[in-house]
C-alpha cells in the first residue's frame, strides 16, 4: 500500500531562535515492473525519503525568517535497466528560505484579531539523476508559495481563521517542439530539438535545458501559451478553521489546480483535538475532478508537546 510517514521535532535555543529536524518517508507500495512487451520483471517497492535541518529566528515582534537544508534520496527504479541503461537511486541537496509577518488588528466587538502573511521558496537544489548519464538530469520541484491568513478571537472560547495560499513551480515549462510533416521531431545542426513557432514567428516556449537558477527565473515567463498559461500554473488553496476553547477544531478547505496543469481539484474536511500535551488531527479528502490516491481515506496526525510537561 502507498504510505507517507513524517516525523519532526524542534528545540528553542532562546526567545528568538529555534532549531528543528524532520524525516519524511514515502513508499509507493508494491509495484510490478514490466518490460516493453509487458512481461513481468518482478515486484518492487519504490520509495523516497528526505532529512531536513532548519533554523528559525525572530527578528522582531512581528517579523521572522527561517532556512532549511535538505537531503533527498529517491529510489524509484530499484536498479532496473531502462532502455538498455542501468539505473540508480537519485540524490539531491536542497534548501528552503521563508519569511513570516504578523499584524495585530483592533476590531470592535472582537477580543482580538490578526492578519498574517508568509513567503516560502522551497527545494532550491541540484538536479537529480537516476542514471550514470550526467546529461540526463531532472529539476527537483522548486516551489514558490505565498500565503495569507486572517484570524479572529470572538471571545475566550470561540475563534476562527481563514487562509489563502498561492503556489507555483519554479521549474521550466516544457516548450512545444517542431515536427515535420510525418510528425517526427525536428533537430538543429547541434542535435537539439527545434522549438515550434506561432503564426507571428515567436517561439512557443523556451529551452528547458538550463541551470537551476536560470530555470527558476524563466519559469515566470516561459509558458508556450504566454501570460494566460502562466496564470494557470498557479495553484490556489482556501482554508477555514474553527476552534472551541483551544481544545476542539473543525476545518474545511479547497485545493484547485488548472486542468491544463494536472487538474487536481478537491475538498478537504478535518477535525482536531488537544488534551494536555497530546494532539490528534484528522482529515478526509473529497476529489471533485479526477481520481486521487488519497480519496476516501482518513489521515491523522499525532502530536506530543514536550514543552507542556512540567
Amino acid at each position: 500500500d502507498i504510505n507517507l510517514a513524517y516525523l519532526s521535532g524542534f528545540k528553542r535555543i532562546d526567545d528568538k531562535s529555534t532549531v528543528a529536524m524532520s524525516l519524511k518517508f514515502f513508499s509507493l507500495g508494491d509495484i510490478t515492473f514490466t518490460d516493453d512487451q509487458g512481461n513481468s520483471l518482478g515486484n518492487y517497492r519504490p520509495s523516497e525519503f528526505s532529512i531536513d535541518g532548519a533554523y528559525a529566528r525572530k527578528f522582531s515582534e512581528r517579523f521572522s525568517g527561517a532556512v532549511t537544508a535538505r537531503f533527498i534520496y529517491s529510489n524509484l527504479t530499484q536498479g532496473q535497466s531502462v532502455a538498455g541503461q542501468s539505473t540508480k537511486p537519485g540524490t539531491s541537496i536542497a534548501t528552503d528560505v521563508a519569511v513570516y509577518h504578523t499584524q495585530p488588528l483592533s476590531i470592535n466587538g472582537l477580543k482580538s484579531a490578526n492578519f498574517d502573511w508568509g513567503i516560502n521558496i522551497s527545494n532550491i537544489g541540484s538536479k537529480i539523476s537516476y542514471s550514470n548519464d550526467d546529461q540526463a538530469k531532472d529539476f527537483i520541484p522548486t516551489n514558490f508559495r505565498i500565503g495569507t491568513s486572517f484570524g479572529i478571537d470572538i471571545d475566550d472560547y470561540n475563534s476562527f481563521r481563514f487562509s489563502l495560499d498561492l503556489n507555483k513551480l519554479l521549474v521550466p515549462t516544457p516548450p512545444i517542439y517542431a515536427q515535420d510533416t510525418l510528425g517526427n521531431p525536428v533537430y538543429d545542426d547541434s542535435g537539439n530539438q527545434v522549438i515550434a513557432k506561432d503564426e507571428n514567428g515567436n517561439d512557443l516556449g523556451m529551452d528547458p535545458n538550463v541551470s537551476v537558477m536560470q530555470g527558476m527565473i524563466q519559469s515566470w515567463y516561459d509558458a508556450p501559451g504566454g501570460f494566460s498559461e502562466e496564470m494557470k500554473e498557479f495553484i490556489w488553496v482556501l482554508g477555514a478553521e474553527y476552534w472551541y476553547d483551544k481544545q476542539f477544531a473543525v476545518r474545511a478547505g479547497y485545493f484547485h489546480e488548472s486542468k491544463m496543469k494536472g487538474g487536481r481539484q478537491f475538498f478537504t474536511l478535518g477535525a482536531g483535538l488537544r488534551y494536555n500535551v497530546f494532539g490528534l488531527d484528522f482529515s478526509y479528502l473529497i476529489p471533485t475532478e479526477q481520481q486521487n490516491p488519497l480519496q476516501n481515506t482518513l489521515r491523522f496526525t499525532l502530536t506530543f508537546d514536550f514543552a507542556g510537561i512540567e
